[in-house]
Order: structure tokens, then sequence, then C-alpha cells
């Protein structure tokens, strides 16, 4: 049996979608037309910029008979190389998710995005949902057949040329540094202002707060302590706030510029699409630059505070709290702090007395006595009125030691050895795997040259390290010497009764061997022993 093939019948159906033509053949049908705009700086040049691009796309869609105006969507001064910070980009992109609106104009793919990814992912977006981008400059419709490859190998382009002034500015900012260019965070930074020569300029209003919080920290206070009396005191933080936090605190106190120094570069960005930053950890170079700009606090003042911040650490949480002798008096037998204890809290015979934190946590309890403040501000009268005796002869051999701590000569002689040797070793280190990566060698070999080289450099640096701490300890003794010559120079005659101030600004610890044996450390290094009649 013969089948004859009926020959095809084939019904074209119009394509509805058509590159900026009509989306339904039916001619009453208005396109819903949006734009967006942007500029990445606020230049003058680049607002007028984006001024004309709204008055463009407005009037444009406007005088279109066969469009509806839905918007102009707009970013000012922001980045474009991710989509996540740009408020007007992302609610057109709402909205046309959202049905309302069905073509977007821009004025080029790098205006709309400078990210690969970014930029496809939200034309596809679109594309789901029949929402089509025209970009003006590359004449590309997205829904065209070519519109995608044209979008990857256009938003490429964009990407590197974001790579490229990214890379650009990062090389200008690292050529700042090396001259030793310092700026300032001046809006998050309290005592300076940006003066001649875009160079950091002392305002003297905030300096004193600088200056007082360096002096408390070093008369025993706490940053706690210190945020707490800036609070109440209505002393406003860096950033304008009425409310003090400790690690406010903390970072004033540990900012080297203080001093006129600059560590530069201590963070940098790891990726410029994402601009995440981390602490630089030896990736990329940092620069210490000395004498930068003027100084709030003497270099020697920081360094006493660096010192003082490292002899709180070995403590940790066992020096927290406050109080005059929180953190001051120590017994002798155990090496804990003396911690207060209220006797008699309801009635007449109430008082206040110091213990040992650990007499009774142990089988074994600590013999020390306990003390009465009354106790311990007797015994200090005492003790440095031993000093105020022997005034003369104290002050003259305290500023004496200090001046020949003054003498760094030596230090620095062994320090460019040090860093002559760290350097020669890194070098020899790059050669080394330089050397390994152009010709194929053996490899038992290739490390044992390695790591006598590794080895080379951990052992310069970490006598390098070791030298420069001792510097700051020096640094920090000649302060705290010439500090406490000054304060016991201006004392009168001797005391009569208990002077809180002198206590905070000369007492390093109280340590509690027996009520015969109470021995007063100075901040000079001075040891003096009293007796106490009894504890209580």
């Amino acid at each position: 049996m013969n089948h004859t093939m009926n020959k095809p019948i084939v019904t074209v159906v119009p394509a509805y979608i058509q590159r900026g033509g009509e989306r339904h053949a039916d001619a009453t049908f208005k396109k819903r037309v949006a734009a967006y705009a942007r500029v990445s700086t606020d230049s003058e040049e680049q607002l007028e910029s984006y001024k004309a691009q709204v008055e463009h796309y407005t009037g444009h869609i406007r005088s279109n008979p066969d469009w509806d105006f839905v918007d102009v969507y707009t970013d000012e001064a922001i980045s474009a190389t991710n989509t996540k910070n740009r408020e007007g980009f992302n609610t057109m992109v709402a909205d046309a998710l959202a049905g309302k609106i069905d073509l977007i104009l821009t004025k080029s793919v790098s205006r709309f995005a400078r990210n690969t990814v970014d930029s496809l992912t939200t034309v596809r977006k679109l594309k789901e949902k029949g929402v089509e981008v025209y970009f003006e400059k590359e004449n590309i419709y997205t829904l065209d057949s070519k519109g995608e490859l044209l979008i990857t190998i256009m938003s490429s382009l964009a990407q590197e040329e974001s790579r490229s002034i990214s890379e650009n500015v990062t090389w200008g900012q690292r050529k700042r540094m090396a001259d030793g260019k310092v700026s300032l965070p001046y809006k998050h930074f309290l005592g300076y202002e940006k003066g001649e020569n875009n160079l950091p300029k002392i305002v003297e209003a905030e300096a004193v707060i600088v200056r007082r919080i360096y002096a408390d920290f070093l008369d025993g206070a706490t940053y706690r302590g210190i945020a707490e009396y800036l609070t109440k005191q209505g002393v406003p933080t860096p950033t304008g706030r009425s409310v003090w936090s400790a690690s406010t605190v903390r970072s004033i106190l540990g900012n080297e510029k203080y001093a006129g120094n600059a560590v530069l570069q201590k963070k940098f960005t790891v990726d410029f699409l994402t601009k995440k930053q981390k602490v630089n950890e030896g990736e990329v170079p940092q620069y210490y630059v000395e004498n930068s700009h003027p100084a709030v606090v003497s270099p020697e003042t920081f360094e006493s505070v660096r010192a003082e911040i490292r002899r709180r650490r070995t403590f940790g949480k066992k020096l927290s709290g406050s109080g005059l002798f929180f953190g001051k008096i120590v017994c002798g037998e155990c090496g804990n702090f003396y911690g207060s204890k209220v006797w008699h809290s309801t009635d007449k015979y109430r008082r206040v007395i110091w213990q040992c934190n650990s007499k009774y946590r142990e089988k074994t309890h600590c013999k020390t006595p306990h003390l009465t403040e009354t106790a311990v501000k007797t015994a200090f009268v005492n003790a440095f009125n031993h000093l105020v005796r022997e005034k003369e002869r104290c002050v003259n051999r305290y500023f004496a030691e200090a001046e020949a701590l003054e003498d760094t000569v030596a230090f620095d002689e062994r320090t460019a050895r040090l860093r002559t040797e760290c350097a020669e070793a890194a070098a020899l280190t790059e050669d080394c795997i330089a050397a390994n990566a152009r010709t194929p060698q053996a490899q038992e070999d290739y490390r044992r040259r390695y790591d006598a080289l590794a080895e080379r450099y951990d052992s310069a640096k970490s006598k390098l390290d070791a030298l420069e701490l001792e510097k700051q300890e020096r640094a920090a003794r000649k302060e705290k010497l010439r500090r406490f010559a000054d304060t016991l120079k201006a004392v009168p005659s001797l005391l009569t009764e208990f002077n809180e101030r002198l206590f905070k600004e000369t007492v390093e610890s109280v340590i509690v061997h027996s009520t015969e044996d109470v021995r007063f450390v100075f901040r000079s290094g001075t040891e003096i022993g009293v007796g106490i009649k009894d504890g209580n």
C-alpha cells in the first residue's frame, strides 16, 4: 500500500519581543521605559555629566509616543565594581522584576556594571522576565540573539579597565607612602585637622584631651575608667558621639601617629572587585615614617604607654576593676593582687579592707595580712617622705640616669646591621626560589638552601625584634624617670597627709610581705619598705 506524504504546512508566528521594537503586535501597546544614570566621582565635571544624563533620558523617553516614561534611576558618586551598594540600581532591578518596566536605557556597559559577573547575572534575571536593556554606546539590545555574547565581551573589557584603575590608585597610594606622605581620616581622628600642604595640623583643644588620656593611663587608669570619665565630662568622641568606649581609648593609646610617626599600609585591599581588606601580615610592604607630622605626645610618652600596655597584658583579666588601690597592692607570698572587701556593711563599724584575692582559694592560705585603706595611705606618706628627705640627691640621680638612657648610638648601629642582614637574606631567598622556577634542580638541594636562608632571615629578624623592644623599654624607662623626677622636684615639703594625685603618679606597686615589711615600688624603680603597726 502506497502512502503519499502531504507537504508540510508552515505557519509563521511573529516574534512579539523584537530588538528595540514593540512588545506586542498590538500597536496600541505602550512600552514602559526607564533609564539608569550613574557617575562614580563627586567632581563638578562628573556631576554635570550626571545631570546631563538624567535630562537626556527623561526627554528622550517622553518624546517617543510608543513609550510610557517610568523613571530615571540614579546613583551619584558610587563605584560600580559591584552592585551591592547602589541603591538606585537595585531599586530599578526590583521594579523591573516586579513587572513595572519593559525596557531599560543606559549609556554603556561600563555605566551599568564593571563586574562581568554582576552584569551578566542582572541581565539574565531581567531577560527571564522579558525585560530588555539597551546599551546606547555599544548599540546592544540584551534580547537580541547576539546580545549576551557582546555583553560578556564588553563587560570583561570594562572589568579589566576597573582593575587597571584600581591598580593605578593602589600604586599612587603606595608611592605616597614610600615618599613618607601621611594622610589621616580627620573626621574620625582626635587632635588633628588637615593643614598646609595637606599635612596633619594639631588642633590644640582636642590635643589636650589626647594628652590627658595618655597621662591618666600612665597614672594607672584603665581603658574603661578613662572612657567613663570622658563620658561624664561631656567630651565628644573622635566621631562626635557622647559615649566613649574602652576600645576607642585603647585605639588612641596604641596609635603611633600621636607621637608624630606613621606606620603606613597596615591593611591592604585583597580584591579590587569586593574591596575586601585584610590586616597586612607581610604580604605587601609597610612603611614606617618617623617625624612625618607634628606630635601631640612625645615619643617617650608613647613608648611609656606601650610598655605599660605590655605590662598590664601579663596580668590578663586579673587587672580589671576600679578604685584607687586596684591593681596596685600585690601579695608578696603568692603574687596575686589584693582586692577590696567590705566589713560590717550594714552597721556603724563599716569599713573597707584589702586582702589577697587568693587568700582562701587554696588549701594553704596566704599568711600576708589584710590592710585597711587608712593603713595603706599612712604607709605611703611614710615611704614617700623618705624620698622627700633626700629629694635633691634623688632628683639629680634620676635625671642623670635618664640622660644616660638617651644614648642610643650602639642600638642604632646594631639595628642597621640587622636590617641589612634581613634584607640580604630575603633577597637571596627570592633568588633561590626564582632559580628553582627557571631551571630544574634537585629538590633536596633546593630545599636545603631554602631552609638555610629562611633560618638566616628568621634569626636576624628575631634579634632585630628583641633589639627594637629593648630600645622601646629604654625610652619608656627614660620617660618614667623624668616624669618621676619632675613630680618629686615639685613637692615643696614633707607630706603631712595622704595625697591621691601623688600616689597615682608615683607608685608602681605595693608589695605586702608582712605588717613589718610593706614595700612601695615607685615608678623610678626605687623600693622603700615601711612597717604597718597592724592591718586594722
